[in-house]
Parts: C-alpha cells; structure tokens; sequence
C-alpha cells in the first residue's frame, strides 16, 4: 500500500486567488443570490440582472436569466447583449468570465474559472479566465474548464467536457469534447 502525498491541510487559500470584493460584499452578494438567483422562484430577468450590475458585473441589453443560477462573483462577470442563461447553470468565476452578444447557455451548464492543481501535494488553485465569443451555445450539461476560449458560433453539445481551446464555428462533443461537425454548411471566412 502507498501512502498519500495529498496534503490538504497545507492548502493556501491565498495562492493563486484573489476574491476582488471586500468580506462584506461578498456576503451581501451570497444572500442576495440565494433569495433571487438560487431561488426556484421566475424572478424577472431585469431584476437579477440590475443585481448583477449592482455588485459591478457588466451586462448588455436583452439578457434573459432562468432561475436557479448561481453566478460566484458578479464583479467578475461580463455578458454581451441578447444573451440567455438556462436554468442552474453554474458560473464559477474565481477568474474574469466573459460571455459574448448572442450567446445560449443551456440548462445546468458549467462554466468554471476554478481548480485545483492535481500535480500541487497542497492542492492549491489554478484558476484561469474563461471567454465565450459571440454566437456561442453551450448545451445542457455540458463543462467548460479554466483559461479556455471558445470561438465565435461555436456549438458545445448537451454533456460534453471542455478541456481544450475551441475553434469558431466548430460543433464538438464527448468527454474530452472533439470537434465532430462545421456549425454552418456555408462556413464564414475567418477575419
């Protein structure tokens, strides 16, 4: 038998972190989320996102957010205008996420900026930020990993895992997610 060489309790919550809001933002942030985001209730869209904008995220126009969302740290948010959140899909934003115009976030997507070094004994962070450019649609279930891109009009189907950079205009799936399909038979020319 091996003995483990995970050592959790050398963990430092510093390292590699760096909330961005002062202890009591963050907690005036957390009620909040639990009584208009987390809450099954079809609070208006206007109202979770005026909430958003509140605790410093930058949101466009026409954004439309389900219940049961759970964003970590709006001042660490940005979503582009005409924009849909799915139901309890989960923001991890321990690093900046940003959202483009456009996008579809289905339901119970991941979209997490945060991890744990598995190499590290101390399991320390290694968070990294995370860009979806316009057009993008991330299906149900689906998991996109820290310090990822993902291109514009790109398709991430229901269940997939995201480890990788995704091109634009690429369909991918599977765990690890690959690219299986074109989004469009006419494909645009990249700029």
């Amino acid at each position: 038998m091996y003995e483990s060489r995970v050592r959790n309790d050398q963990f430092d919550r510093s390292k590699n972190f760096e909330r961005g809001a002062s202890t009591i933002v963050f907690i005036l942030w957390y009620v909040l989320k639990c009584f208009v985001f987390l809450s099954p209730l079809p609070w208006p869209s206007n109202l979770k996102v005026t909430c958003l904008r509140l605790f410093g995220a930058k949101v466009g126009r026409n954004v439309y957010i389900k219940p049961r969302v759970n964003v970590h740290f709006p001042w660490k948010l940005r979503i582009g205008d005409h924009t849909w959140i799915g139901e309890e899909v989960c923001i991890i934003n321990f690093e900046p996420v940003a959202i483009g115009n456009h996008c579809c976030l289905s339901q119970r997507a991941t979209i997490c900026a945060g991890n744990h070094d598995y190499r590290d004994p101390a399991m320390n962070y290694r968070n990294a930020p995370i860009t979806l450019h316009d057009g993008v649609w991330v299906g149900c279930m689906a998991f996109v990993g820290p310090g990822l891109t993902i291109g514009t009009d790109a398709v991430i189907t229901a269940g997939s895992i995201v480890t990788n950079n995704v091109e634009a205009f690429s369909v991918i799936r599977g765990n690890p997610a690959c690219k299986i399909a074109q989004r469009y038979r006419d494909q645009p020319k990249e700029k």
